[in-house]
């Protein structure tokens, strides 16, 4: 008996003791404080509250301060038009539980299936998952470490007690005044229905907030998202898949390894266009390279109603992976980077069709031709999209275009681990006819739409438009 209890004592020092001292004295494996010069961070948990956390988007509207709120997936699940409000005024939306249990007392297994269950929630109301995650009363456990690649933990430099109501209004505001400075993460609480909190609590920390806001502007300080924080800080990878702000893509840069990578990746780009004698319609700012080669496959029904055969000649395209890496980096959001992905192929197929139109030798071919991780989107340009053939290529295409997603998109890790299941590469393929006749100034050239947003596949950004080489 004695034996067995030593271990169990062992076993729980190792799983939540030594990983909670660990995480709170040297901050491993956790973001809990920023190093920006004009920017402190408001972080909001077990909300939403029906009744204080609406005060509290009216309060933070009115000093256009922005926020994190770390909700509780059950009250999330009870209020979803607040969740909807959050994230339709910009506030970031991270987990903190389907409901508020230590996860000391939680099995791995249970405190995934919390975590899934509110990010789900989240998803079903605003459209995007968070991968940003604060455990209840900020207690982490051995595993909560192995969730490193998928999500980011956050805790906090400065908690001031604003969930007993006998504080009060005034000492609550001397303590976060005291407090206020250049990169703090407050914690605060805007429900006071949790075990140990007091109900009406969150009454006393929105008349303090008020005074903390009235007082961050006169110091010029100004509150920012988590994720902005941690991207001003350089510290930690962005992996919110919530669109962000445009202060937050002013300030993502990657790391030097990361531009090493990019630099000796896009040089071996330009090695191969060399070699195979790639050509472009636009030398100074190239969207697609190809070249004249015969096609040798699996036949292909295309829209006009041709097959493609082995044998006939294709205009072999490929993506210019810088022009795709310049565009993921100016981006503000997902969606930012599909409209400019559009446009860029938009303009550029015109140019395409011209330039086959003044080089006799390109007439003979019969299509156009591609191979890329998209899944939807080339079909409104004329394209036919087609499942590559089991085998070899396949295998290797898949390998090859993942690796290049990881190296050329800013967030090409996370989106391959979001989305794995829809990293499959297909076989994109236009008649030459079609974009003639579609976009030849000389034929009946119909100029595409400008690109909305409900154009592009929620589930698939357009910069997986990444061709083969």
């Amino acid at each position: 008996m004695e034996t067995l209890l030593l271990w169990l004592f062992y076993i729980s020092t190792l799983y939540a003791f030594i990983p909670g001292i660990i995480s709170r004295m040297f901050g491993f494996r956790v973001f809990r404080r920023g190093k920006g010069e004009h920017h402190f961070a408001l972080t909001f948990d077990d909300g939403p509250d029906p009744v204080y956390t609406p005060q509290l988007l009216d309060l933070l509207k009115k000093y256009n301060a922005k926020a994190t709120f770390f909700v509780v997936g059950s009250n999330a699940e009870k209020n979803p038009e607040i969740v909807k409000r959050m994230y339709e005024e910009g506030h970031l939306i991270g987990i903190h539980n389907y409901i508020h249990k230590t996860n000391w007392l939680m099995r791995p297994g249970t405190v995934k299936k919390q975590i899934l269950r509110t990010d789900k929630i989240i998803h079903d109301v605003t459209g995007f998952n968070t991968h940003y995650y604060r455990p209840p009363w900020g207690i982490v456990n051995l595993f909560d470490f192995s969730k490193k690649n998928d999500i980011q933990i956050v805790l906090w430099s400065s908690m001031f007690g604003d969930w007993r109501y006998k504080l009060g209004a005034d000492e609550l505001a001397r303590r976060m005044l005291k407090k206020l400075a250049p990169g703090e993460v407050f914690l605060l609480h805007d429900c006071g229905a949790t075990l140990g909190a007091n109900a009406e609590a969150p009454m006393n920390m929105l008349i303090a907030l008020e005074r903390v806001l009235i007082e961050a502007r006169s110091r010029g300080l100004s509150s920012i998202r988590i994720d902005e924080m941690i991207a001003e800080s350089g510290g930690a990878k962005v992996v919110s898949s919530q669109p962000l702000s445009k202060s937050l893509a002013k300030t993502v840069k990657p790391s030097w390894f990361k531009r090493s990578i990019v630099y000796l990746w896009l040089l071996w780009e330009k090695i191969f266009h060399l070699v195979f004698q790639l050509e472009t319609t636009n030398s100074k700012d190239p969207v697609f390279h190809f070249r004249l080669r015969t096609y040798h496959g699996e036949p292909v029904e295309m829209k006009d109603g041709n097959t493609l055969e082995s044998g006939d000649q294709i205009v072999e395209l490929h993506f210019d992976n810088k022009k795709l890496y310049e565009i993921g980096s100016r981006a503000k959001s997902s969606m930012h980077i599909a409209i400019q992905m559009i446009r860029s192929v938009e303009k550029t197929l015109p140019e395409l069709a011209k330039y086959i139109q003044e080089h006799p030798e390109m007439m003979n071919a019969k299509a156009l031709y591609g191979v890329s991780l998209i899944n939807r989107g080339p079909e409104q340009f004329g394209f036919t999209v087609k499942d590559l053939p089991k085998g070899l290529f396949a295998k290797s295409s898949t390998l090859y275009l993942k690796l290049l997603m990881r190296v050329i998109h800013p967030a090409g890790q996370q989106r391959i681990k979001r989305h794995s299941e829809q990293m499959v590469p297909k076989l994109i393929v236009m008649p030459v006819s079609l974009l003639l006749s579609r976009y030849a100034v000389s034929g009946s050239h119909r100029q595409m739409n400008e690109a909305e947003p409900n154009q592009v596949e929620p589930g698939i950004e357009g910069s997986d438009m990444v061709l083969a080489k």
